[in-house]
């Protein structure tokens, strides 16, 4: 099974084609190195993925025939994401409410509504 196919299966990534495009932005890395989509993972192999702020840390274990449901998951992949790397996705957004980067463009009309009510 491939890299990306194998991803999306255990579930690292909600797409196939994130997990693609996430392997060849060079933010998946297997034993280290970085790999290519349809890279054929062996048993044991460390995965480093990037997913967000987070990054996931899984070992190879099997490939399944298809997406497999959260609680199968184990049977093919060993969680070895640090505890710190998962305290990354629950801390706040530290920008103040309403702040908009420059150059982001006129704000729509959903982000409009909602800076009013902050007023």
């Amino acid at each position: 099974m491939r890299l990306d196919q194998w991803l999306w299966a255990v579930r690292v990534y909600k797409s196939r084609t994130l997990a693609t495009e996430a392997i060849k932005g060079g933010l998946v890395k297997v034993d280290g190195e970085r790999s290519k989509p349809a890279h054929e993972p062996k048993p044991g192999e460390t995965i480093t993925a990037r997913v967000g702020i987070m990054t996931r840390t899984v070992r190879f274990l099997a490939a399944p025939k298809s997406r497999v449901s959260a609680k199968m998951v184990v049977d093919f992949a060993e969680d070895l994401t640090p505890p710190e790397e998962r305290e990354k996705r629950r801390e706040p957004n530290l920008l103040p409410p309403g702040f908009r980067p420059k150059g982001a463009g006129r704000p729509t009309k959903r982000e409009r509504r909602a800076l009013e009510d902050l007023e």
